[in-house]
């Protein structure tokens, strides 16, 4: 009686060995699936939402939410909507520019005098559609404005009254005449020596003129008032404001420029927060993400911001791989280091040198291969139809960069969602192995990105925009 019971209990034993054994390679399979090898989407998920909903955190001084420019929670979203074709073209002639402007400055005999003693020239690229704003207050009073956040220019701008030439915006003109504190720059201030192209019609007023590469342009005075974020506010903040605009600039109040120049909104203010700022761009237009100044992230992996003399103003930073469903692409080690990685905030989709770009589209098509391809979309020639399914498996990418730092991207950081029946992979090619690489803002949804200027370091951080979501 006692043999058998032993060996009853043995058996029982093993079998629930077995059975646990059998859970825990399952669960390796779907930590693989999830976290490593690819993405399980459901299809209904990429369809955009007509509503916002985001948390409402209170209030924190130097904190402000980021919103999709024509998403559900933007404030007055846009009614004309841009097609997609539209916005990508718009997007490679920012991309042209942003190129063309290296190679200039890389084909001079000699370095000019503001590179040499580190005064920033802008590099001015075209404003485009696929844009997230924020909301900053001008002036004392202070007044509310929506502006594009661009980690790609310095000098923060705003249309402002009396205006010559001014488009159509959703909020009132600012007016400076309104303000108590607001005041002009003059010519002899070295603020308005950083300026691409400025002159002095009188000594106490400088005037700039900020051309981009659709030829539109914005002409104004440098002044100086009050900024505010969220609770906080700024005295002596130097910005431009623009009485004579033209082109397509579609409603925005202006823009808030985050680059690496003195006239930035992070340079003038460094002293305050440390020359710190991070931000998180929403996975979806119907959330909202966040632009923070100063350091309070966890969680985050760094890597060596890098300047390149021939964009002093841009950040840089060393991609080392790409790897696509959890192994690495066969490439050179040279093919990002020699042209160089830049993070851009207004780059829609991102850019790869041709070879790179040809390795991940055919390795992610042959991941793709039991779905059926669609028309190419613009730029993006690597497109499907999800019309007939519920969910979907895609080859999860991540970045790779210098220092061991890994970026895992989420599966809306892969995906250009022009519709369910045209879903394609976000990335482009270069025209070029020497042309700059280029990470787009679809590939940094999701992530909080810390630039810490002033220790030369970017960092990366996985869920960046859940407390917002």
């Amino acid at each position: 009686m006692g043999t058998s019971s032993s060996l009853l209990s043995c058996y029982v034993l093993l079998n629930l060995f077995f059975f646990l054994l059998l859970i825990e390679k399952n669960s390796l399979v779907l930590a693989r699936e999830f976290a490593g090898e690819h993405h399980i989407i459901d299809v209904n998920s990429l369809l955009p939402s007509s509503s916002c909903s985001m948390l409402d955190n209170g209030t924190n001084p130097s904190k402000l939410k980021v919103v999709h420019r024509r998403g559900p929670c933007a404030s007055r979203a846009d009614q004309d909507k841009l097609s997609h074709v539209e916005l990508l073209r718009k997007d490679q002639a920012r991309v042209n520019y942003i190129h063309r402007r290296a190679a200039a400055a890389a084909r001079r005999d000699s370095v000019d005098d503001s590179l040499s003693t580190g005064v920033q020239k802008n590099i001015n690229v075209e404003l485009i559609y696929d844009e997230y704003i924020v909301t900053i207050g001008l002036g004392t009073p202070t007044k509310s404005f929506s502006v594009i956040f661009d980690t790609g220019s310095d000098l923060t701008w705003t249309q402002c009254v009396p205006c010559d030439n001014c488009y159509p915006q959703n909020d009132p003109l600012y007016d400076p005449t309104q303000s108590s504190t607001f005041s002009k720059i003059s010519c002899r201030s070295s603020y308005c020596r950083q300026l691409d192209v400025s002159y002095c019609p009188s000594p106490s007023t400088c005037i700039y003129k900020v051309k981009y590469a659709d030829d539109s342009q914005t002409q104004g005075s440098l002044i100086q008032d009050a900024l505010t974020f969220s609770s906080n506010t700024i005295q002596n903040f130097i910005f431009g404001c623009s009485y004579d605009n033209r082109g397509q600039f579609e409603k925005a109040d202006g823009l808030l420029g985050l680059g690496r120049g003195a006239l930035s909104v992070n340079s003038q203010i460094a002293q305050l927060y440390g020359n710190v700022f991070s931000y998180c761009l929403p996975s979806k237009s119907s959330k909202a993400g966040y632009l923070s100044l100063g350091s309070s992230a966890t969680g985050v992996q760094y890597t060596s911001m890098l300047t390149n003399p021939n964009l002093p103003s841009q950040y840089f930073l060393k991609l080392v791989a790409i790897s696509i469903g959890g192994e690495r692409l066969a490439l050179s080690p040279t093919v990002f280091s020699s042209p160089g990685t830049m993070l851009d905030s207004g780059t829609v989709v991102s850019r790869l040198p041709p070879t790179a770009y040809s390795a991940l589209r055919n390795i992610f098509r042959q991941h793709m291969a039991n779905y059926p391809m669609a028309p190419s979309l613009s730029i993006l020639d690597t497109c499907y139809d999800f019309t007939n399914y519920q969910k979907v498996k895609v080859p999860a990418i991540a970045f790779i960069f210098d220092d061991g730092v890994t970026a895992n991207l989420e599966f809306r950081g892969i995906l250009y969602i022009g519709s369910i029946s045209q879903t394609c992979l976000a990335f482009a090619g270069n025209n070029a192995a020497s042309d700059i690489v280029i990470i787009g803002n679809v590939q940094q949804r999701g992530f909080n990105i810390v630039y810490d200027v002033g220790n030369l370091k970017i960092g990366f951080g996985a869920n960046g925009c859940s407390e917002n979501e």
